[in-house]
């Protein structure tokens, strides 16, 4: 018969696993479901339903959007599923394409996220005071993050971001990292990386997390704060 003391000792290691594996579970779990979202199969003929929308499209132009728009869920799931915003056209259009194999989309939401993404239209950083741009810039921190880009001083865009005017799609939208040389020109139309950091594009900067602010200093976006955390455990 095992002596009260001996419990005592055993139960002590076993109370210490517990606590660990509910702390760990929640970033397991989400590592889990960006592997899934990674490599999730599109169901057959749904790239094909794209293109037959877009004249000229290729295979290799439809699988870039495909990634993009992988890249637009893994956003939202390490955003701890915060509300997000879409930015590209053609990315937007094959999200649409998707829910419409409504099956397909439910159990792809139940096992990437634990629930139902809603679609919401593509918009663009709208400038102006008391404007909430907060969906956008969640994405733009994390697509940043995706493709090893500072999000605060990008040299480049992140795929999301770049996918329709690489594939000149006619309404799309036009981000560059960098719109300083563009507006010396005058150009005003064209979005800019640079903007979503910039507390004097819109009043703020909600959506960076803590890494985002303009005063950071950060090289590579630092910490996972602010309103965009790494979340989304079941």
């Amino acid at each position: 018969m095992m002596v009260p003391w001996i419990l005592g000792l055993v139960a002590i290691p076993l109370a210490t696993l517990l606590i660990a594996g509910a702390l760990f579970w929640p970033s397991y779990r989400r590592l889990q479901r960006a592997e899934y979202i990674r490599t999730y199969e599109w169901p057959p003929g749904l790239l094909d339903k794209l293109a037959s929308h877009h004249r000229g499209f290729t295979r290799k132009d439809s699988a870039l959007v495909a990634q993009g728009l992988r890249q637009f869920f893994l956003a939202y799931l390490n955003c701890g599923r915060a509300y997000v915003a879409m930015p590209s056209q053609v990315a937007d259009d094959l999200w649409h394409e998707f829910i419409l194999y409504t099956r397909a989309y439910q159990a792809f939401c139940k096992e990437a996220f634990g629930g139902f993404l809603h679609h919401t239209p593509a918009v663009a950083l709208a400038q102006g005071r008391k404007r909430d741009n907060a969906g956008l810039r969640r994405v733009w921190l994390q697509c940043c993050r995706l493709d090893g880009i500072n999000p605060v001083k990008p040299t480049r865009l992140p795929l999301l971001f770049a996918l329709d005017t690489k594939l000149n799609i006619p309404g799309g939208y036009r981000y560059e990292p960098d719109c300083a040389q563009l507006r010396r020109h005058g150009d005003a139309g064209t979005q800019c990386g640079g903007d979503f950091s910039s507390s004097s594009y819109d009043g703020g900067t909600d959506g960076m997390g803590d890494g985002g602010r303009s005063d950071s200093g950060s090289s590579d976006g630092g910490g996972d704060g602010g309103s965009c955390g790494g979340g989304g455990g079941d």
